[in-house]
């Protein structure tokens, strides 16, 4: 077989990973051959790859980011592909195309193979939102990085009297700071899927300060927003690519905070830092799996699905699943994290 791979939107500890075990799998067990498109569906649809054998992913298990670049697509670019499917199969001499990549990239992925397209997904998004798949690797890596932050920024808080506001990825599920608030012991978890209310929040740290616990650490979701009138927020706008931009609310919560209560608030913004070094183990194994059951999908022509984990296993699960709807926070886990706040 001659398999296609690329990786789409934003990076993800993992990645590496994933285009290793793909070619290991295809190449040094099947026998075939592996070519891997740069930046994204761009390189794709350009016809911009490199054949990838063994010795091209050697040491780049544990690496952060993706040899073959990323790259987001405009809508239309995407639709002219899928309008002319079978002169691209053509030209390419695809007989199987392994896209990696978080919604956005599904979609196009499932476009892709509606139109006829012999596509195989993998799931990926630090976010973990894709409701196909109990995890998604580079989760693990974010929540990790975010902990290991909190807790640093937890003494010097203390230390200082302070209360930190750490804004965390999430741009439409809070599981990050869920469990990365969980983990470090956040007092506040904010997240997308319930509008919080200021008034809460004051009202914690002004009874933690009369206790004696002079600081308080809030975590809060980049997607993240006070309930109606709670105070002045503002939408961001829809970039070219369909996605909201956000307007920073780490950076108005803290000042929102220091305004009322009259003490020192500080907005930590974690951004990309979350995405980039070296995946954790369970991302490394879990991303090895899914591009190993990636192949042997291709080899048993079962197109038009991408790997998932449930429970333990590795199944294949239709794409249109992974597309459907967000898997967001359920009420049950924000009721266990509000227990132990």
């Amino acid at each position: 077989m001659r398999i296609g791979v690329l990786t789409a939107g934003g990076d993800c500890p993992g990645l590496n990973a994933v285009i290793r075990s793909v070619v290991h799998r295809a190449v040094h067990d099947r026998n075939d051959e592996v070519i891997g498109f740069e930046d994204g569906f761009t390189g794709l649809l350009d016809g911009r790859y490199r054949t990838l054998d063994t010795n091209d992913v050697a040491g780049i298990l544990a690496r952060g980011g993706t040899i073959l670049g990323s790259a987001r697509l405009e809508r239309d670019r995407l639709r002219e592909a899928c309008d002319n499917s079978e002169e691209l199969i053509d030209r390419l001499g695809l007989d199987a195309l392994i896209p990696i990549g978080g919604e956005g990239t599904l979609t196009a992925a499932r476009m892709l193979a509606d139109a006829g397209l012999p596509v195989v997904g993998v799931p990926k998004t630090i976010d973990n939102d894709i409701s196909a798949t109990d995890r998604t690797f580079g989760f693990d890596t974010a929540v990790g990085v975010a902990t290991e932050a909190m807790d640093r920024l937890k003494t010097t808080a203390e230390s200082h009297q302070r209360v930190m506001v750490v804004e965390v990825m999430g741009r439409h599920a809070g599981w990050i700071a869920l469990e990365a608030g969980m983990a470090a012991g956040a007092h506040g978890i904010c997240i997308p899927e319930r509008p919080f209310e200021v008034d809460d929040l004051v009202k914690m740290v002004e009874e933690r300060f009369a206790r004696e616990k002079k600081f308080a650490l809030i975590c809060v979701a980049e997607g993240a927003h006070p309930a109606e009138g709670s105070m002045p927020y503002e939408k961001g706008v829809i970039d070219r690519y369909g996605h909201e931009r956000f307007v920073g609310i780490g950076n108005r919560l803290a000042s929102e905070l220091e305004h009322r209560l009259g003490k020192e608030a500080k907005p930590v913004i974690l951004g990309h830092v979350q995405r980039g070094g070296t995946p954790t183990a369970y991302d490394r194994v879990l991303a090895t799996r899914f591009g190993w059951h990636a192949v042997e999908a291709a080899h048993r022509g079962d197109f038009g699905r991408m790997t998932a984990l449930r429970g333990t296993e590795i199944v294949m699960t239709p794409l249109a699943n992974a597309v459907t709807e967000l898997k967001r926070v359920p009420q049950d886990r924000m009721d266990e994290a509000e227990s132990v706040y």
